[in-house]
């Protein structure tokens, strides 16, 4: 058994912390705020309960099997409900149309909207449903200690569809297919979350329209942070030991190797492992004193974020559970965003979550809780946000442009007025309160050069016994990929290189 030590609370650093306890660790989770969650927070005022991060649960067999790891299901862990629909669109010039998940469903969407698209969106999805299985397989879970991986006889069948994946962008993937703009848009719109744009991420990620239009969109019933609830049980139930408001301001190494930490109040704490589920940035420069834990420095953040927590007196019908709000000039809105001394655009390409149509317990009875994500440019200096218009002044006259945006395109007149509770996150706000680096909303991005065995990995050139897990490393953005991300690390504690899932934990045994 190792005494390990675990540097950040959020969804990775507890995941890890939890499946290195089950393997029979000693393990100590050190947060520096006090909340756990890290990105996937929460935040409530006047019976107004609003999810800060992530807020869409795909991928629901990684969930599954890292819940079995811990001897566990998801349905013991998690009240989840299937959306119906996935998610409803407004496209600048068009009427609203919904997307309802299901193979037949999204045939014959794409059909009503472009003739012959339904044939090609089959082909698309089969596609798409290959790349994700194949992910899973043999991407996902590797550690890329060694490339044995890309050898398995399934990965070289895939080569000629594979690398040219990787060689163009989503955009170029998708256009070359369909004509309308609404249908590109719902093809290309994945690429958001996973921190670049259709133009920046690799075809490769078609395999995300697998995940809502083929297998569905889920939810947590009392938000998304039930998920690090679970976690935070999890994990205390196995013996880790939590300490909240317990920043570390230094790693301690010693002839190439990491043995302990020291606190901001100077005191500090032996380890045989140290594991940082932290940003890269924040790791190297301050953690590390300045030293490099990768094979390059230029890195590529993802955008950063304007969010809206808005609490709304009455009902908002015109929103799904999910609605994305789509600009026309689509490849110009991302422009905007992403080139030096960009801006957020004037309207803006958007997406909102109405957690209340679907969750009850979210908001007082009969009122609507809105959660709404802008991206924006990665931007410390864009200023800072706040409560009840408490932020910067150029931040609340964004944000108003923004909620006169929605107002008027899903057709809701009166919703500024009904606006009772109101707060505003800024990159800024996350280079703050979460340290990332130029205050990224989601990590670092899905490009080519940070995507599988070119990410940066999981240990740390030149020092061991120290560990990297989170959103910046591999396998990258997202809470399914936060849970492998953490597997990933378990096995490697363990000197296992191989790729693939664990088939057990040694306290399960």
């Amino acid at each position: 058994m190792s005494h390990v030590i675990v540097i950040g609370g959020g969804v990775s650093g507890l995941a890890t912390a939890a499946l290195l306890a089950a393997d029979g660790h000693d393990v100590e989770l050190h947060e520096a705020r006090d909340q756990l969650g890290g990105r996937a927070g929460t935040w409530e005022k006047d019976g107004f309960r609003f999810d800060t991060g992530p807020s869409w649960y795909l991928m629901p067999e990684v969930f599954e099997h890292f819940f079995a790891l811990l001897g566990t299901s998801a349905d013991e862990q998690l009240d989840l409900v299937a959306l119906d629909p996935a998610y409803r669109v407004y496209s600048e010039g068009h009427p609203p149309f919904d997307v309802v998940s299901g193979r037949a469903q999204a045939v014959a969407l794409f059909e009503s909207i472009e003739a012959g698209a339904g044939a090609k969106i089959d082909r698309y999805l089969d596609a798409a449903e290959h790349a994700y299985h194949l992910s899973v397989d043999h991407f996902l879970y590797d550690g890329y200690q060694n490339l044995s991986g890309l050898r398995h006889p399934a990965v070289l069948r895939s080569a000629p569809q594979l690398v040219p994946s990787l060689s163009r962008s989503l955009a170029r993937h998708v256009d070359a297919r369909f004509t309308d703009t609404r249908l590109r848009q719902v093809l290309g719109y994945p690429a958001v979350f996973l921190g670049g744009t259709p133009y920046t991420v690799p075809a490769l990620y078609q395999l995300m329209s697998h995940l809502d239009l083929n297998d569905g969109v889920l939810y947590p019933q009392g938000g998304m942070y039930t998920f690090v609830a679970a976690l935070e049980r999890l994990a205390r139930e196995r013996g880790v030991r939590v300490h909240l408001g317990s920043d570390v301001r230094r790693m301690l190494v010693s002839d190439g190797r990491a043995h302990g930490v020291e606190l901001a109040d100077g005191t500090t704490h032996d380890a045989d492992l140290v594991v940082a589920a932290t940003d890269l940035h924040h790791l190297e420069a301050d953690l590390l004193g300045g030293a490099s834990t990768g094979r390059r420095r230029e890195r590529t953040p993802s955008s950063g974020a304007l969010l809206l927590l808005l609490g709304v007196r009455g009902e908002v019908p015109q929103l799904a559970h999910h609605t994305l709000l789509f600009t026309a000039d689509w490849q110009q809105n991302f422009d905007a965003i992403t080139r030096a001394g960009g801006h957020i655009p004037d309207p803006a390409s958007l997406y909102v979550c109405a957690a209340s149509q679907t969750d009850p317990s979210v908001a007082p009875t009969g009122d609507t809780n809105l959660f709404v994500l802008v991206p924006a440019p990665a931007n410390p200096e864009s200023g800072a946000g706040g409560i009840d218009r408490g932020g910067d002044e150029e931040i609340e006259r964004t944000a108003d442009r923004v909620i006169a945006q929605i107002a008027q395109w899903c057709d809701i007149p009166d919703l500024a007025e009904r606006i009772v509770v109101r707060r505003t996150i800024t990159p800024q706000d996350f280079a703050t309160d979460l340290r990332t680096w130029q205050g990224n909303a989601l990590g670092m991005a899905h490009t080519l050069r940070q995507s599988a065995l070119l990410r940066d990995r999981n240990t740390v050139p030149g020092i061991d016994g120290l560990y990297r897990v989170g959103a910046d490393v591999t396998p990258g953005i997202g809470l399914p990929m936060c849970l492998i991300s953490a597997e990933i690390v378990t096995k490697l504690v363990r000197g296992e290189t191989a790729p693939g899932r664990i088939g057990a934990l040694r306290s399960a045994l």
